[in-house]
């Protein structure tokens, strides 16, 4: 027995190590993760998920369709309402003048003499219009027309005498359309003419040549002016013009125009 014990010491428990401290510390147990919904197409769900959270910043910054739609129609709406309102404005301020002066260059085509053939005849209009609103009017005209005309073979030798003739005519004029622009009137004269139809300067009576004798006779107008607006108070205008005429007891229909400046003054 003391041999065995002798021969076999007892053992003794080694102690416990610390472990080093560059030894790497035990693994902690696992914590369970929240579980993910499985979905057919993961990747498709993402991008959704990104669209959405990309999608709601815009939402929040930019109206939808219909309201852009809507807010540009307003826009235009405030635009149209304000150029309509300069436009008006212009209107009133170009056609609310009490006095209109016109004058210009005249041109009309007539018959001379009772056989005679036409003649273009040249001179120059002036007149005067009193608004009593701003599209009503009555109007004083005045012309001046001036010819060497060809009356043919005659006794005397007279071939191209020289004549004239003036007319003062009264009317209303009336505005048809205003705009910004451009203007359209019209006018309805009458009144008298007075011509000079002698065959030579020693007044040699027109009769002996074929042209009609000198008189004053009733005549009448039918007037359309035009106006191209240059500014609030003054206007291009050109005015076809019909006149009828009654030299010699006959009726003659002459056709013409004015070309001139149409001059606006004068508050209503």
């Amino acid at each position: 027995m003391q041999a065995q014990t002798t021969g076999n010491p007892p053992q003794s428990t080694p102690p416990a190590q610390s472990p080093a401290p560059d030894t790497e510390a035990p693994p902690t147990p696992l914590q369970p993760a929240e579980p993910i919904p499985l979905t057919r197409d993961p990747l498709s769900q993402a991008q959704q998920q990104q669209g959405n959270s990309s999608s709601q910043p815009q939402q929040r910054t930019y109206p939808n369709e219909q309201e852009r739609i809507r807010l540009a129609r307003e826009a235009q709406e405030r635009v149209r309402a304000r150029r309509e309102a300069r436009i008006q404005a212009a209107v009133k301020d170009t056609y609310s003048h009490k006095y209109e002066i016109y004058f210009g260059y005249a041109y009309l085509r007539i018959r001379p003499g009772h056989n005679l053939q036409h003649a273009n005849e040249i001179g120059w209009n002036a007149g005067m219009t009193r608004f009593f609103s701003p599209k009503l009017g009555v109007s004083a005209d005045f012309r001046g027309y001036y010819k060497s005309v060809y009356v043919g073979i005659n006794p005397y030798a007279l071939f191209e005498p020289f004549i004239s003739n003036y007319s003062v005519m009264v009317g209303p004029q009336y505005y048809v359309r205003q705009r910004k622009s451009y203007a359209v009137s019209g006018q309805v004269l009458a009144g008298v003419t007075y011509n000079l139809f002698y065959a030579n300067s020693a007044k040699l009576p027109g009769p002996f040549v074929g042209l009609y004798p000198n008189a004053t006779r009733f005549t009448a107008a039918a007037v359309v002016p035009a106006d191209i607006n240059l500014g609030p108070g003054l206007a291009l205008r050109i005015a076809p013009t019909y006149d009828l005429t009654t030299w010699g007891g006959d009726i003659q229909h002459n056709l013409g125009f004015t070309l001139g400046l149409n001059y606006r003054f004068g508050r209503q």
